[in-house]
């Protein structure tokens, strides 16, 4: 998947393990599927999990002999108040960068594809201004999010619409209900990467404490990634149906079939 290079050059994983990782990334995300229909291999999942943990232990170890500039190795350099971050904190945190950074990105981009595709003129428009494309991201993000729900525990007693959250209450906030409301969109069905009225941010990301760290990072791969689309391929369109998965978890097409033509060679490399 695009997004598990980057993961791991971030973390300092050499070139030829990364198909390792996207592998390991698959059969582990069977556990966090919530697709009703979906069985998954239980001890697949174990077995992959158990290896990517033996492996960033490895990597945790050699850095802490040699210490390098990527993102594991500043992790280890870490400290606060002469606390440093154990081998069992480490382990997780990788993981967790590889978990939270791949599913979403993907399912983002092949959204924000589809969407870009069924709107041709924003494609060219994109095409024409690659200035806009953080804002193709954002606008793709709002009217298509790949996170369809944000789950959040109420921390007391919170009363809205009439209704009573007792305190430790499970909450799903609908990202797709709020980023398309008319009272705070104008037009809020529109697909527009130019938008100019003075949006509040979008809930795709969460907000407050557990806003996402890595909402940076997706909004720069996103956007690198629309700019060589647009800027490789003409008219692209969709061919066939592109259903979309369960909005429980992680959401967007499970296929899109698309047909385009090749830009022209000065254009692609531009």
């Amino acid at each position: 998947p695009y997004p598990t290079p980057i993961m791991c050059a971030l973390i300092g994983a050499p070139r030829e393990d990364w198909r390792l990782f996207a592998d390991w990334t698959e059969e582990v995300f069977q556990a966090l599927n919530f697709q009703p229909d979906v069985n998954f291999d239980e001890s697949a999942i174990m077995r992959a999990w158990n290896e990517l943990d033996a492996y960033v232990d490895d990597m945790v170890t050699t850095r802490r002999v040699n210490l390098t500039g990527d993102l594991l190795s500043e992790l280890i350099r870490a400290e606060s108040d002469g606390d440093r971050l154990t081998l069992d904190e480490l382990r997780m945190l990788v993981a967790g960068f590889l978990m939270a950074g791949t599913d979403t990105t993907r399912n983002q981009l092949a959204a924000s594809v589809q969407v870009l595709c069924e709107h041709p003129d924003q494609w060219r428009k994109l095409r024409d201004h690659p200035e806009l494309a953080m804002q193709a991201v954002e606008e793709s993000m709002r009217h298509s999010p790949a996170a369809s729900i944000v789950p959040r525990a109420a921390t007391e007693d919170v009363e809205f619409g009439g209704y009573l959250f007792p305190a430790r209450t499970f909450v799903l906030a609908n990202t797709f209900a709020a980023n398309r409301d008319p009272a705070i969109y104008a037009d809020a069905d529109r697909f527009d990467i130019a938008r100019t009225d003075h949006l509040p941010p979008i809930l795709t990301f969460g907000g407050g404490a557990h806003y996402c760290l890595g909402a940076n990072l997706a909004r720069r791969e996103l956007a690198e990634a629309l700019l060589v689309l647009t800027r490789r391929l003409d008219a692209p369109r969709r061919v066939g149906p592109a259903p979309w998965k369960s909005l429980l978890g992680m959401t967007g097409p499970t296929t899109l079939p698309i047909e385009f033509t090749g830009a022209s060679l000065e254009s692609a490399h531009a």
